[in-house]
């Protein structure tokens, strides 16, 4: 090749525009495709949260407005609005269906065994997490073992054990299983949130004179307590929601709690076609849920994030 030929073919390539160049993005800042990848994220995130509160929130709130109607609105027009606001309905549920009853009896079952619970678990927990002793490990394990053990496979023993000694058929026995059933989940969160408080603020405490127990209950203990509400409100959900226990430990029709009177309610309304009490009786014993949850639901976030802040 030639010198002319060469001079040639390097001015063309020096004039040739520079419109294949690829542009690279400052270092820090997502590209264009990057963008465009959190953008359909987000937007398939979001859907899927409408989604998921709509198929929640709607069963909810065609219970709560049946609970209004009577039983030929019920039947004849299930999707549309109350033509009055029937309250009776309430009435009848709490007296006739025994709601009322059932109510008491829950609420006694949840006071002893949620205290129980959670004086229990946050002791061990706190044990486990701050001191460590021959066979600590193994104690731990054993807790978190408890939470892969179905309840259902634990039925016939316990049914045995409580009644040999004298507990079954009444509200403090079931307090204790309550107790026993819950204690695992509630020694691993809270053994994993003690060992997230500084070790600072109990030598402190120490050098100022506290001894271990006072330095739990003055120091430690306060400051869990985002993480003690996040897990007794997790508690008491599953306490007011649990159904197999009571069904194979009381069989007393006064000693019932709101989940077997609630069944029993559902079989026998639906027998009688008395569904607007029915309804009723649903709306009373969600209505606590609702309640705990919606009042507490700032402390159960920052108790479930307060692990990972630190």
């Amino acid at each position: 090749m030639s010198e002319q030929t060469m001079d040639a073919a390097a001015a063309t390539v020096a004039e040739r525009p520079q419109t294949a160049r690829t542009v690279q993005p400052p270092a820090g800042q997502p590209g264009r495709g990057r963008k465009a990848f959190d953008g359909t994220l987000n937007v398939f995130s979001h859907a899927f949260l409408v989604v998921w509160g709509l198929l929640t929130a709607l069963p909810l709130l065609w219970v709560v407005l049946s609970s209004f109607k009577d039983d030929a609105e019920i039947l004849g027009d299930p999707w549309g609005l109350p033509s009055a606001l029937r309250f009776d309905n309430f009435a009848r549920a709490w007296t006739h269906g025994n709601i009322g009853q059932y109510f008491v009896n829950t609420g006694i079952v949840l006071a002893g065994s949620l205290t129980l619970t959670m004086l229990l678990g946050a002791t061990a927990a706190y044990a486990l997490a701050r001191y460590k002793f021959l066979g600590s490990r193994l104690v731990y394990f054993v807790f978190v073992g408890g939470m892969m053990f179905p309840v259902v496979l634990a039925f016939v023993p316990l049914f045995k054990i409580v009644g040999g000694v004298g507990l079954r058929d009444t509200l403090p026995g079931l307090m204790l299983i309550y107790t026993a059933y819950s204690l695992p989940f509630t020694v691993f969160f809270l053994t994993a949130f003690f060992r997230t408080l500084p070790d600072a603020v109990a030598e402190a405490a120490y050098i100022d004179g506290c001894g271990p127990f006072r330095t739990f209950f003055r120091v430690m203990l306060p400051m869990a307590k985002p993480g003690l509400i996040s897990v007794g409100i997790f508690n008491f959900l599953g306490h007011w929601n649990q159904y197999l226990l009571p069904v194979v430990l009381i069989t007393s029709d006064e000693k019932q709690v709101l989940a077997q009177g609630l069944a029993n309610l559902a079989i026998s309304e639906g027998y009688r076609g008395d569904y607007s009490r029915l309804f009723a009786g649903l709306t009373l014993a969600m209505l606590p849920v609702l309640v705990v949850y919606a009042v507490f639901q700032r402390q159960v976030q920052s108790g479930l994030t307060a692990g990972q802040m630190k």
